[in-house]
């Protein structure tokens, strides 16, 4: 009787035994089959330098905007980058994004907002009130301000409770900011000067004739204030201006002419050569006092939209939007103008943020 316990027993193991694999196996294949979600920041983009391509989004359907990743040591990209990280939107019309203590801020203009995230976007928190926000400036650790398409006024910002505390009257659309000196100098692509504010008494103080149009703006090696203004095509040209920061004072005029629609001033890395886009890319030594006859990259059948250099390589970015629906074809250019790479961003890529 043992002998037949005993075999039964074995049986009833070998049954069980067989069971338990046949449920690991069954398991493991449910496992194997489940679609992982793997996040690509950890992968592909861990200990390299990084680009960030601002994205407008469609242009006036009321579509999202959107931030796009690219590694520049392997060529990898995420299209959307902010999605991936929240799993939301940024909104209508990424129009800038800019890196303030240790944060990352995207102004968002049609949707009347700035995001701020960490320098792993991850979305902390969120600044409203502001009618159609356009770029932000750092003043101080604490503050910054925030230029605006329709408010007649630029906003001031309280950096450590993200809300809008202030604002300073001036009328117009005002654009890209610089600060020297205690000075905050404003273009305003809807009035004919820079205007300045006294960044101590947020107070506008003086103001500087620039011509039509002026959107954009750097400050050089010298510490002189560079405008770059588009004019209308009509009966205004663009113009090329420096400016004193101390004086308040032009030292340098050079004017386009009236076909000409340049626009996108930027600085190479040590801060003394221009570049802007004019159809194609040009570039200009501060110390010149007349503008390039010629492109350093010809236009070629591109739509040259957004501008920026690498300070980490002395490369050039330039976005070619296209037709403004379809997503944008980002050029990258060698300090020589010799094309390097391409790689396609979101739709009307309008600018870059590099690491």
């Amino acid at each position: 009787m043992q002998l037949i316990k005993d075999i039964k027993e074995i049986r009833i193991g070998e049954m069980v035994q067989k069971t338990l694999i046949i449920f690991l196996f069954v398991f493991n294949s449910c496992v194997k089959d489940k679609p992982v979600k793997i996040t690509p920041t950890t992968v592909a983009f861990s200990g390299s330098k990084k680009v960030y391509v601002i994205n407008e989004g469609p242009f006036q359907s009321g579509g999202n905007g959107s931030i796009s990743l690219y590694n520049v040591e392997t060529g990898a990209v995420i299209e959307n980058y902010y999605k991936e990280q929240n799993n939301a939107e940024v909104g209508n019309i990424a129009q800038s994004l800019s890196f303030i203590n240790s944060k990352f801020y995207i102004v968002v203009n049609n949707s009347q907002k700035i995001i701020v995230c960490t320098n792993e976007f991850k979305k902390t928190g969120e600044i409203n009130g502001l009618t159609s926000p356009r770029y932000i400036l750092p003043i101080t650790n604490q503050k910054a301000y925030v230029s605006d398409l329709y408010a007649n006024a630029i906003s001031i910002i309280d950096l450590n409770s993200n809300t809008k505390i202030g604002s300073i009257p001036c009328s117009g659309k005002t654009e890209k900011m610089t600060l020297i000196y205690n000075k905050a100098f404003v273009t305003n692509s809807d009035r004919d000067y820079v205007y300045i504010i006294n960044t101590i008494t947020d107070l506008k103080t003086d103001s500087v004739f620039v011509g039509k149009n002026s959107g954009s703006i750097v400050l050089d090696k010298n510490d002189k204030v560079w405008v770059l203004s588009s004019g209308n095509q009509q009966n205004s040209t663009g113009k090329l201006i420096r400016i004193n920061p101390i004086s308040n004072q032009k030292e340098v005029e050079m004017s386009f002419s009236v076909s000409d629609s340049p626009n996108n001033l930027c600085l190479n890395k040590t801060k003394d050569t221009l570049y802007f886009l004019n159809e194609g890319i040009f570039r200009i030594p501060v110390i010149d006092n007349s503008l390039p006859a010629n492109p350093f990259v010809t236009k070629g059948n591109r739509n040259f939209y957004g501008l920026g250099i690498n300070p980490n390589n002395c490369t050039i970015y330039a976005a070619d939007a296209l037709d403004y629906s379809q997503k944008s074809n980002i050029y990258i250019y060698d300090s020589n103008g010799n094309q390097k790479s391409l790689f396609k961003a979101g739709v009307i890529s309008n600018g870059f943020y590099f690491e």
